[in-house]
């Protein structure tokens, strides 16, 4: 049987995460067409979530139970996580969600700039490089028609949402949730999350689900971007941490493109076949920097080992 070490199973999960999350768009756009908002979205995603969790543990014999210091931390991770969503899917309505995918991008950026304030996390050279080639590989995978411009509130909404997930993503790494177990961690953060949606419903309205597409799509929303990315997030913030893990991010918007071109015709451009190049190659970097590091420094030493032999024996 093949063993997979932490780093490696980490490296993995975050890719998988990345990917599940980024089909939200081609999920979400379809209810809005049948009249849905986006709290009632976010309501019938989470709600299915939690009970598929919830059943999937049951199953898995996997534990439910939350020490009680561990609350009021998943209290407000929970409420992060899902004004992260919401803030999200609101902004799909002011703008266009190619540029909503760009811009939430920012959010590997804010994952180390609260690393390095707060917990004093060095960036290395690597990371920065990573961080600088994903970013401009984003930008370039964003083809507008050349007359989309950047609304102001859509904006502001994908900003807000970017930081309130670059603070979960944290929180699951450095606080005492670090200790939960990855599925229990996703069952309570959907748990919880659904009040937030409630609470917006109550403001808002609801909007039900309708027809077989619309059901399709919210059981999708709850499976994909939901189950499967929350918890392969955790594994992956558990395993690698939450910089690494928020880099590799950057195949969300590879994924959101990738759909584009599969499913609705879209045509790949020379900058987006750049922006895949810099954002592959960015995951590359990070992923191989450390083993090609060791691999140098073996080498190294074992050179200079039969080196020092070769001198010795000759004198």
């Amino acid at each position: 049987m093949i063993q997979i070490s932490n780093k490696t199973k980490g490296y993995i999960c975050a890719a998988v995460a990345a990917c599940t999350y980024g089909i939200n768009p081609l999920l979400t756009l379809p209810l809005y067409a049948r009249g849905m908002n986006a709290d009632s979205v976010l309501f019938f995603r989470y709600g299915f979530a939690g009970l598929m969790l919830l059943g999937l543990m049951l199953v898995m014999h996997k534990p439910l139970r939350l020490p009680r210091r561990q609350i009021p931390m998943m209290i407000v991770a929970a409420i992060l996580m899902a004004l992260s969503s919401l803030l999200l899917f609101e902004a799909y309505n002011y703008m266009d969600v190619g540029i909503a995918s760009t811009l939430l991008f920012v959010y590997p950026v804010m994952v180390a700039i609260i690393n390095t304030i707060f917990y004093r996390e060095r960036l290395s050279a690597v990371t920065i490089s990573a961080i600088a080639m994903a970013t401009a590989g984003i930008m370039l995978l964003y083809q507008g028609d050349g007359t989309a411009t950047l609304n102001i509130t859509g904006t502001a909404l994908v900003l807000l949402a970017a930081l309130s997930y670059s603070i979960y993503m944290v929180a699951v790494n450095r606080t005492s949730l670090c200790k939960v177990e990855s599925m229990a961690l996703t069952f309570y953060s959907v748990g919880i999350g659904i009040v937030v949606f409630i609470v917006g419903m109550a403001w808002n309205g609801f909007t039900p689900v309708t027809g077989a597409l619309g059901w399709t799509c919210v059981l999708s929303l709850a499976l994909f971007p939901t189950i499967i990315s929350l918890v392969t997030m955790v594994i992956a913030i558990h395993n690698i941490g939450s910089t690494p893990t928020a880099i590799l991010g950057a195949l969300e918007p590879v994924t959101a493109l990738v759909i584009g071109v599969c499913v609705f015709g879209e045509r790949l451009s020379f900058g987006a076949c750049v922006g895949i190049v810099l954002v592959v190659g960015s995951v590359t970097m990070l992923i191989a920097a450390r083993p090609a590091a060791r691999l140098v420094k073996q080498f190294i030493h074992s050179h200079h080992f039969h080196l020092l032999h070769h001198n010795h024996t000759a004198g």
